[in-house]
């Protein structure tokens, strides 16, 4: 079996050749692209693989983009940072997903999976909804308040991190005061900008701003050190671990 691999950073690529290496011994990575116009380039010059893994977003734009271009043949198996929603739009579409960092059993069970089908090619009209899923979002910018007999807003840029406590979400701001947010964790998670932004554990999500020193813990996890506030470590466990340093590295 003859693999190419598309994935714009460079840790995630070699996790899936050293994944492929372990479990199929005998396939074949005949290359790993980082972008669009290297994955385009690349297949009017040679010929279409029996599988491909692709990230959803690189560097030049969305992958999607390489099937309007190029009539491939192939199975694919896209892999992605995003969460749950990202897991239901593929489901519905029947596209085959793997969520980042990429397990090794989930890796297997999708190689098994593809080996009792027929290649699967999206058709106009799923790979326009996809499209649609994963372009960029309008995140949340500000918060509307009640205050007195009236309302304040309360701008997200302010915001150093987010926790929750006792059901009650709150917002710890940059010069030290606290707001009650209406929402969950889950809602914010969805209406925060994901490159600022990253959900630590069920209590916490972080502002990129806010992270201090990061330090290895035991059985595999991280304790990260806040900013200006020496007294609050938060730990990120041994499964988001990988997915954490991939955040703070880009």
């Amino acid at each position: 079996m003859k693999i190419l691999i598309v994935e714009d950073e460079k840790p995630n690529a070699d996790r899936l050749k050293r994944l492929l290496r372990e479990l199929r011994p005998q396939v074949e990575v005949v290359a790993v692209l980082e972008c669009i116009a290297d994955t385009v380039e690349w297949f009017s010059a040679n010929p279409c693989p029996d599988l491909m893994l692709m990230d959803v977003r690189l560097s030049d734009g969305l992958s999607f983009e390489i099937l309007e271009r190029e009539p491939i043949r192939c199975p694919i198996i896209f892999t992605t940072a995003y969460d749950e929603y990202a897991v239901r739009a593929f489901k519905h579409n029947s596209v085959d997903y793997l969520l980042k960092p990429v397990e090794k059993e989930e890796l297997s069970a999708a190689l098994d999976k593809l080996g009792s089908q027929q290649a699967h090619v999206l058709d106009e009209s799923t790979l326009e909804g996809l499209m649609n899923f994963f372009q960029p979002k309008k995140f949340r910018k500000r918060f509307l308040l009640p205050y007195k007999d009236g309302y304040k807003s309360i701008l997200v840029q302010d915001v150093i991190y987010f926790y929750s406590e006792w059901k009650i979400t709150r917002a710890h701001l940059s010069d030290g005061n606290e707001e009650v947010i209406p929402l969950t964790m889950e809602e914010l998670e969805q209406q925060l900008d994901p490159t600022v932004f990253f959900r630590a554990n069920r209590q916490f999500i972080l502002c990129v701003d806010a992270i201090g020193q990061v330090h290895n813990y035991f059985n595999g996890k991280l304790k990260v050190d806040v900013k200006n506030n020496p007294e609050l470590e938060v730990i990120i466990s041994r499964e988001k671990a990988p997915m954490f340093k991939n955040w703070l590295n880009y």
